[in-house]
């Protein structure tokens, strides 16, 4: 069974389109889904959604996420800066810069060059 979070808005935009309550989807998803169940705050957050209008069950874009990108050109480039890393530790402002360009991948990245 599918419990992604997509998988169960779709279900509480089902029970709400048949009249279902918010207090009912929860504790019919939470006997479906168990432990994997959206949160009964969720579930209630979707319920008002759906309520509202929305026929949407994907998250909307917010502004300030990061994007990843994972392709050759970012993979050598983090490569490049992690090379470069230890010149940062002596200037302020590279090491700003290195900590707002880093993210899990370039970390992983960096400890990998340390160890190999």
């Amino acid at each position: 069974m599918d419990s992604s979070k997509s998988a169960q808005r779709a279900v509480i935009q089902f029970l709400r389109a048949e009249g279902k309550h918010a207090s009912q989807m929860y504790r019919r998803m939470k006997e479906v889904y168990g432990e994997q169940r959206l949160a009964r705050f969720t579930i209630f957050q979707w319920y008002h959604r759906y309520q509202a209008g929305r026929a949407n069950i994907k998250d909307l874009p917010r502004p300030g996420l990061a994007h990843v990108v994972t392709n050759s050109a970012t993979i050598s480039t983090v490569d490049e800066l992690a090379q470069q890393r230890n010149c940062a530790s002596h200037n302020p402002q590279k090491a700003w810069l290195w900590q707002s360009l880093c993210t899990v991948g370039a970390h992983a990245s960096f400890r990998e060059s340390e160890n190999g």
